[in-house]
């Protein structure tokens, strides 16, 4: 007979791995649990002589444990500890985009961490019959720690690319409102990504790619849109007509409402 005891003091996690016992159908299998000086174990007994199986069930259990009752702490106090020079609400930020990228992965990046833990896990309950909860997940999880600290880095750079973009925004809109319109309207016809600028008599407007001559350019790159970015930001219109030829609403014409707001009407 295969046992393993599961210490820990966290009700929430006690009945969390209760509820998932009861709904784990683990053939020939019982469990109890018993109150003890400094932790509550969970004894699970298996009478199954493939004990190989009954330990790959628990790990399972214990996998999702993790990622339900710890994760969201774990990526808390990695960001503090890696970047604590932010402040309360940038960490906050920071967090919400981790989170963020955990739920939106795709089915293999998903499958990737589950497999950290359950190996973890695994590994460990082939050698040993008890395990104490908070410490393995404090001590022997480093693999899983390195995985959340990509994941965190990727979400920095996000919340620091997305910071700029704003700041980006706010600057060519002081700029604009500052600035006497030279052209009542323009016509932007935007198809596959390409733009063309059109006077109010439908003459081409050159757009200007010389570097010295623009207003701004910034690290937020959208390709040969950004000569039309600085162009419409030359001519400072009143009006802005947009063509969409394909349908497609992006990045580059969310910044072009972002920045001219009132002035921007799409077709």
């Amino acid at each position: 007979m295969k046992s393993i005891c599961i210490k820990t003091n966290n009700t929430k996690n006690i009945n969390y791995l209760l509820n998932l016992l009861d709904s784990s159908h683990l053939s020939k299998t019982c469990y109890s649990i018993n109150e003890f000086t400094h932790y509550k174990n969970i004894i699970i007994h298996c009478k199954d002589e493939k004990s190989d199986k009954f330990i790959s069930t628990v790990s399972e259990l214990l996998s999702f444990l993790v990622i339900e009752n710890y994760e969201n702490q774990l990526l808390k106090r990695l960001i503090f500890s890696n970047y604590f020079y932010f402040d309360s609400q940038e960490r906050s930020a920071v967090l919400d985009i981790a989170l963020n990228l955990l739920l939106e992965s795709d089915v293999d990046f998903k499958d990737n961490r589950q497999t950290i833990l359950y190996n973890a896990f695994y590994n460990y309950l082939l050698d040993n019959n008890k395990i104490i909860l908070d410490g393995f997940i404090n001590f022997r999880l480093k693999k899983y720690l390195t995985f959340l600290n990509c994941i965190i880095d990727d979400a920095v750079n996000y919340f620091i690319v997305e910071r700029e973009y704003w700041e980006f925004i706010s600057l060519l809109k002081v700029y604009i409102n500052s600035e006497a319109p030279s052209m009542e309207k323009v016509h932007l016809i935007y198809n596959n990504s390409e733009s063309l600028l059109l006077d109010e008599n439908k003459n081409t407007i050159k757009i200007n790619k010389d570097v010295f001559n623009t207003k701004y350019l910034s690290d937020i790159t959208f390709s040969s849109n950004d000569y039309t970015l600085n162009t419409l930001l030359n001519i400072v219109p009143k009006k802005i007509y947009i063509h969409l030829s394909d349908g497609i609403y992006d990045e580059f014409i969310n910044t072009i409402q972002l920045v001219f707001e009132d002035r921007v009407e799409i077709d």
